[in-house]
């Protein structure tokens, strides 16, 4: 079948709409129809090469659509079915899905490479294949994915508010609760208020904590972040830090959680300096693989047994945690449609990308036809 999408060719390259030929489902694979695809950072850190992966590739690993077909083998969903695309494919079995670390399954290896797990493509223009980000390519109308990479959700949830479950939301939202462990009563600073920051807001404010510090050097999402559950908002790390100490009584923030789109050295130092004596600074956000962004002073590391703590998709479950947080926006307690700022169609998609670097987003998502 043919199907639209936006591809990257290669790094520094905008992105391209191609009409593209899409491989049925083999077994073990599904075909879904998206309904929108969240605009997330990630896709842009492909662009740049911040992320190593294969090209050309199709975009966009935050969706939500409808399963047309099934291949082979499935039993878990049906035609019909509503569903959120897990950017982290689960498969159930290796040695960390046994443990419950299933963000860290072992099919993370197709990452790179951006093939299925049988190390074969199903995007294909003439005799060059096309990668999935993420073994997804939301940014196209259609998917053929791994039912690995497939979450069943209720019909009830809005198809274009459930694709942000599939990325920044649980994202944010477990690098405050999981990762960074907040409690009732914690101080908890939060650096960049994008698409992912502003649900470690969430999460840390749902979890109970007291204080919860917005830092990020755009008045807009300053402002929107006193929406979506933080005390304060401020535009630098040293205000951040000195509002902590303020507040505090001198004793720190017990979470720093570092979501911004590119991570910075300056940051994560201002981070560890905020944290109190074995508090935690989450690193959620990233800069490219060659770049070191954690320089700290192993002295205070062992003294005062602070902590650092990297977090993929917020240390979560996805086949847990995504019906775990729709659950909530069902009950009201978390915030969803809230999130979307502008919405755009998929021709649209690199006036989109203009509009986060720009700061006027906190989410930008496509519609799909």
């Amino acid at each position: 079948m043919k199907t639209r999408a936006a591809v990257l060719r290669d790094i520094g390259k905008p992105f391209e709409i191609v009409e593209l030929d899409l491989d049925e489902p083999k077994a073990g694979e599904v075909l879904v129809k998206f309904a929108a695809s969240g605009l997330c950072h990630s896709d842009d850190h492909l662009r740049t090469g911040d992320i190593p992966v294969r090209y050309p590739i199709v975009g966009g690993h935050e969706g939500a659509g409808v399963v047309e077909a099934v291949g082979e083998g499935v039993t878990r969903l049906a035609p019909g079915d509503h569903v959120v695309a897990s950017f982290l494919p689960v498969c159930g079995k290796c040695r960390f899905c046994a443990r419950g670390q299933t963000n860290l399954c072992d099919y993370g290896r197709f990452l790179v490479d951006n093939c299925l797990p049988d190390g074969t493509f199903r995007y294909h223009e003439g005799a060059t294949d096309f990668g999935q980000m993420c073994l997804l390519g939301t940014f196209s109308q259609r998917a053929v994915l791994s039912e690995a990479s497939v979450v069943k959700i209720e019909d009830d949830i809005p198809l274009v508010e459930a694709a942000l479950v599939g990325c920044g939301v649980p994202t944010g939202f477990g690098s405050a609760v999981k990762a960074g462990e907040v409690k009732p009563g914690d101080t908890t600073i939060v650096y960049g208020v994008g698409g992912v920051g502003v649900n470690s807001l969430q999460g840390a404010s749902i979890a109970g904590a007291r204080y919860v510090i917005a830092v990020d050097p755009v008045e807009f999402k300053r402002e929107s972040a006193l929406k979506f559950g933080a005390t304060h908002a401020v535009a630098t790390a040293e205000e951040a830090q000195a509002l902590a100490l303020e507040l505090t009584w001198g004793v720190g923030a017990d979470q720093a959680i570092v979501t911004m789109g590119v991570v910075t050295e300056e940051v994560v130092s201002a981070a560890f300096d905020a944290i109190r004596k074995r508090g935690i600074v989450v690193l959620t956000g990233l800069a490219g693989p060659e770049k070191k962004t954690v320089n700290i002073s192993g002295f205070m590391l062992s003294l005062f047994e602070k902590r650092l703590q990297g977090a993929l998709f917020g240390s979560s479950n996805p086949f847990d945690d995504i019906p775990r947080i729709l659950d909530l926006y069902r009950a009201g307690k978390i915030k969803l449609s809230e999130l979307i700022t502008t919405r755009y169609t998929l021709d649209q998609v690199n006036q989109g990308y203009e509009d986060m670097m720009a700061g006027r987003n906190i989410r930008g998502v496509i519609i799909h036809d």
